[in-house]
């Protein structure tokens, strides 16, 4: 008899059935529904690239567009610590009261960060909009990665968390684009953008930006409710039947790709081990996942250092280091092309290799872009192939590593432990904004990039010690 006839199923015969999905068994539309909260996110984490020049010089006495670069570490690094906050407190919530109630709270809370942005009126609350902003989304990160990786596929986690990325990476195009249009002054292409908006009589384009992202926050908020609950975050409270809801709905959408395996229970070591009232005491009395703790956390601290001086950074750096400020937006704009490009080719590709493989060709790709950019001289185009580089460079590695995180914790801890590693590490994006940026117009244009690329080389040696997780049961890596 099939376990998914059973009246009473246990744990283990609901994790068995779960197992031998092998198709993406929800709603298609809940890709969208989760990416959309995910495009909003990474919006909010590019729009201050270029419009922050705007925003500088409006609410900072004293800041010109020269010297915009001294004043962007602190919003950005109040931004991260809102990050840290935000992960710490509300994602081990996710572990204790589920995914789905969280996430619509996350998304509440950065619609409201954002909202509060676009009507500040000086310097002061504007940073103060920014760490509520980073609280929301700091938190948002981990539950989204941990959610998908609790409903995909085995043999696909990677590739759904990559088709979410794709999201991410159109988020970052419209905030880079869009700052573009309404933060500069229309200037002939390629030096600019003939139709931006920007002049003395539009000055508050960056306050257009942060009400934008609040709209679409609202409507990721209201979709969100669409969700249903991760059934591995059921069974691991108890609430065996209502995980068994979620997944007969699932095999009767997988069983229209074909008939389906037989449940295996060998394949649910450790699924219903039961949750302490305290998910980070799950994590900390346990060496195995102590060790993978410091190790992906300095993965992500090392490797944020170069995605957080390119992300939030690189119109400011390119206009340190000389380049006019719509042409430096334009740059950076059509840097943006590369990480949609991206993510749609990792999509089909990711799960091709092991998600440690990654990182050292995403590091690899990042200095070749930051070697063109620094060899283009007055040559715009090749200006804008090598940011097209570096932002396929400096992204490539994010999504295999964000199934790779959320692989190497329990069930019973793994919002919580996908928090200590990615949300604190956001720390080292901080660093690289407040400590190396500022250095940057020192130095010439090739050893300034190269100097910001590097981490990914030392994050990309690092990754080679965690474990192998691609095509394994989540509970046999992390019982």
């Amino acid at each position: 008899m099939d376990a998914g006839s059973v009246s009473a199923p246990t744990g283990q015969q609901v994790v068995a059935r779960l197992e031998r999905l092998e198709v993406w068994s929800l709603s298609y539309l809940f890709i969208g529904i989760i990416g959309l909260g995910f495009l909003f996110t990474f919006y909010d984490i590019f729009d201050i690239n270029v419009s922050f020049i705007q925003t500088c010089v409006e609410l900072n006495k004293g800041c010109t567009p020269e010297n915009a670069l001294s004043a962007l570490p602190l919003p950005v690094l109040l931004n991260l610590a809102g990050y840290v906050v935000g992960t710490l407190v509300l994602s081990p919530i996710a572990d204790r009261v589920g995914r789905r109630n969280m996430l619509m709270v996350t998304m509440l809370i950065t619609g409201l960060g954002s909202l509060y942005n676009a009507f500040v009126g000086d310097y002061a609350n504007f940073n103060i909009a920014r760490i509520v902003t980073g609280i929301g989304i700091g938190a948002d990160l981990a539950i989204v990665n941990t959610y998908v990786n609790e409903v995909a596929p085995r043999r696909a986690r990677a590739k759904f968390t990559t088709i979410i990325f794709i999201m991410s990476a159109l988020g970052a195009l419209v905030g880079i684009w869009l700052g573009l249009i309404l933060t500069t002054p229309a200037t002939p292409w390629p030096l600019g953008l003939p139709f931006a908006v920007a002049g003395p009589g539009f000055e508050i384009g960056w306050r257009w930006m942060y009400g934008i992202g609040a709209i679409l926050a609202v409507i990721a908020v209201l979709l969100r409710i669409e969700l249903p609950e991760s059934p591995r975050w059921l069974i691991g409270q108890g609430r065996f039947a209502d995980a068994d809801g979620v997944v007969r709905v699932m095999e009767e959408r997988a069983a229209r790709h074909g008939p389906l395996a037989e449940p295996l229970l060998a394949d649910t070591y450790g699924a219903t081990v039961p949750p302490s009232p305290v998910p980070y005491r799950d994590l900390f009395s346990r060496a195995m996942y102590v060790r993978r703790i410091i190790l992906l956390f300095l993965i992500w601290f090392i490797g944020y250092i170069t995605v957080y001086s390119f992300a939030s950074g690189f119109t400011a750096v390119l206009s340190a280091l000389r380049y006019p400020p719509p042409e430096a937006g334009v740059i950076a704009a059509v840097g943006t092309l590369g990480f949609v490009a991206e993510a749609a080719v990792m999509s089909a590709i990711v799960e091709k290799l092991e998600r440690r493989y990654w990182l050292p060709i995403a590091a690899v790709v990042t200095i070749i872009g930051s070697l063109v950019v620094a060899s283009a001289g007055t040559n715009i185009w090749v200006s804008f192939i090598g940011a097209i580089l570096i932002f396929a460079g400096f992204n490539l590695w994010v999504s295999p590593t964000y199934a790779l995180t959320a692989e190497c914790f329990p069930t019973r801890a793994r919002t919580t432990g996908f928090a200590l590693v990615d949300g604190v590490g956001h720390i080292g994006g901080g660093i690289g904004v407040m400590i190396i940026a500022p250095i940057l117009p020192q130095l010439p244009v090739v050893w300034a990039l190269g100097l910001i690329s590097v981490f990914l080389v030392i994050a990309a040696i690092l990754v080679q010690f965690t474990p192998h997780t691609r095509n394994r049961h989540l509970d046999h890596i992390s019982p």
